[in-house]
């Protein structure tokens, strides 16, 4: 495990509502357990020396969702950094965020600066909670910053990729895409960071996934061989 750690993950966090169903609790439950999911694989990951963990916590999309999900899912930022930030600052753990804060309540944007701000001179883990976040919507923010910073006189026309990456809100390359709960998807999430990520889907349910499944995804990116469009070396 020591090898090959992959520095940069990110995790759809998915079936949280079909936990908490199978179990005969309202879809609420299976977010509250999906927090504590967060906080377990947070640790394991600032453990094995992952550098970056990013995690799908709240889409463009989901604002579709019914109105009481919803406002639970606002308010579960406020929950977890209250019960666990503590936790995260003994670990040396950094967090941040990715999307667009300003549709939130402003005790939910409260909460996650001051969770930000607390954790900023940490060294560890980056946890980058993705909220509110969409990889087109991304895009569309940063080629309009682009277009302005050319027309403002602040740079040339000569982006190249790595000018792009620069403009995002995410600007590493992603290692290594974990989906949970079986569905064969992106949802739209890190459309331009995953280019040459390896994928895993796993079978396994966010509020179930632990440590172990984290370990043992690690272990299936460290037998894959990753080319990068190239050939690999022949022995």
């Amino acid at each position: 495990m020591e090898t090959n750690i992959p520095q940069t993950v990110a995790i759809i966090m998915d079936g949280n509502g079909r936990w908490a169903k199978a179990r005969g609790l309202p879809r609420t439950a299976g977010h509250k357990q999906g927090a504590e999911a967060i906080r377990v694989v947070a640790l394991a990951a600032n453990q094995m020396g992952i550098k970056k963990l990013i995690l799908y916590a709240f889409s463009t999309e989901n604002w579709k969702r019914p109105e009481q999900e919803v406002s639970y899912l606002c308010k579960l930022p406020g929950i977890f950094f209250n019960r666990y930030i503590k936790e995260l600052m003994e670990n040396n753990i950094r967090v941040t965020f990715a999307g667009e804060l300003e549709r939130f309540p402003k005790s939910t944007q409260s909460v996650i600066r001051k969770a930000v701000d607390q954790t900023a001179n940490n060294t560890g883990l980056n946890l980058d909670i993705a909220i509110n976040y969409g990889s087109r919507r991304e895009l569309v923010l940063a080629m309009q910053q682009y277009a302005q910073d050319v027309a403002d006189g602040k740079r040339s026309n000569d982006i190249d990729e790595a000018g792009v990456s620069n403009y995002l809100m995410v600007p590493e390359d992603v290692d290594l895409l974990i989906r949970t709960s079986g569905e064969l998807r992106l949802s739209n999430f890190l459309l331009w960071q995953i280019a040459y990520a390896e994928f895993i889907f796993t079978p396994i349910a966010w509020p179930d996934f632990d440590s172990q499944a984290l370990a043992d995804c690690i272990k299936e990116f460290q037998s894959r061989h990753r080319r990068f469009g190239g050939l690999e070396d022949e022995k």
